[in-house]
């Protein structure tokens, strides 16, 4: 199997701030509300935007328009419309009232709204981003939305600031692949699930034949298709994580050498005492 983590801490540095300044722009031309600031992963501007957010025939692959026939209730239009992902992970992480959901690179700050709404006024809904543009650009949805159980932390994917066993749920929408070190992101992921807790997140994974050129391509990595994991690595890093029950399913082509997929798995139940 392919190696996983970054070997490079210098490189993966590199990475980070790369995808981190990509972020940031995004955010920006988002608050100013630039239409053509591109639908998501790889997207530019103009023509070009309107190029890599559909495919041939002309159905979304990426973006705002993926919500749509999905209960939205909670995130205001203007947090959808800047959705930069992949899928839609609060339409099958099936959350219930009183449950602390955690979304990893939560952007606009969207998926987490619809969450805390989900979960109600005893639930929680958390959204950890490390660019600070994005995170300014989510609270003030929140506090367009009027909503009161969000938060929004900064912090690395590598690193979540959050205790062991806190969450119920974890999502995220097509974020997990711009990592350079998985391993370390499924490792964290699942620390902080609860015994019991549910991993179910959309996310990009890699044709087993992708091209060393797409692989080493820094811009298409910002674009969710070289830092993908294919699905025999995707499997084999949540089970080396301690998580179960895996489950990939492909939902649409994004790529010539990538598709967008639903990732499910959850931290095993606590022995009994």
């Amino acid at each position: 199997m392919a190696e996983l983590s970054g070997a490079n801490p210098v490189a993966d540095h590199e990475l980070r701030e790369h995808v981190r300044a990509r972020y940031s722009d995004a955010a920006l031309r988002m608050a100013d509300r630039d239409a053509t600031a591109g639908c998501g992963c790889g997207c530019e501007t103009g023509d070009a935007a309107d190029a890599c957010c559909a495919d041939a025939p002309g159905a979304a692959v990426f973006g705002a328009e993926l919500y749509g026939g999905h209960d939205i209730g909670g995130a205001p239009e203007t947090a959808v419309a800047a959705s930069l992902g992949c899928g839609v992970p609060t339409a099958v992480a099936d959350l219930h009232e009183g449950e602390t959901v955690l979304d990893l690179g939560s952007g606009a700050g969207a998926d987490v709204l619809i969450s805390a709404r989900r979960v109600g006024p005893t639930g929680r809904a958390i959204g950890l981003d490390m660019t600070d543009e994005m995170l300014a650009l989510a609270r003030a949805n929140a506090a367009q939305a009027g909503i009161e159980n969000a938060e929004f932390v900064k912090g690395y994917l590598e690193q979540i600031p959050l205790p062991d066993a806190s969450v119920d749920v974890i999502i995220s929408n097509c974020v997990i692949n711009l990592a350079a070190d998985k391993t370390r992101v499924l490792a964290e992921a699942a620390r902080v699930l609860t015994p019991g807790g549910r991993f179910a997140v959309s996310d990009v994974i890699a044709d087993p034949d992708m091209d060393d050129a797409t692989r080493a391509d820094m811009q298409q990595w910002t674009g969710c298709v070289a830092g993908a994991l294919t699905r025999a690595e995707y499997e084999s890093a949540l089970a080396a994580a301690g998580l179960v029950d895996v489950d990939i399913r492909q939902t649409h082509r994004v790529h010539e050498h990538a598709a967008s997929a639903i990732v499910r798995a959850r931290r095993p139940q606590a022995p009994p005492a």
